[in-house]
């Protein structure tokens, strides 16, 4: 059983860091695209970042620059460092792969203005 749990997510000032973390279970990271995706009150889910196997990281436009996608293999892991955050990056922030199959519950992300 494929288990992805988010963490990390929090209230934070316009400007500010967060660091978001997967932990995975019953799935190896490292063989899958890895996504990061987001979901805004009354907005479709958008996915932000991906990492492939081979490391190969690709942004969307609205967060690149900004987010960095990394991966812990030893930890089976994956991160997302999220720097000079915007109002509009307020959303529930889920770890999938890409193409989507595993959705677990998010973490929240709420940037103050």
């Amino acid at each position: 059983q494929v288990q992805l749990v988010e963490s990390g997510g929090g209230l934070v000032q316009a400007g500010g860091s967060l660091r978001l973390s997967c932990a995975a279970s019953g799935i190896i990271l490292r063989w899958n695209t890895m996504g990061w995706y987001r979901q805004a009150p009354g907005k479709q889910r958008e996915l932000v970042a991906t990492i492939t196997p081979g490391g190969s990281r690709n942004y969307a436009d609205s967060v690149k620059g900004r987010f960095t996608i990394s991966r812990d293999n030893a930890k089976n892991t994956v991160y997302l460092q999220m720097n000079s955050l915007k109002p509009e990056d307020t959303a529930v922030y889920y770890c999938n792969t890409d193409p989507a199959r595993y959705w677990g519950q998010g973490t929240q992300v709420t940037v103050s203005s």
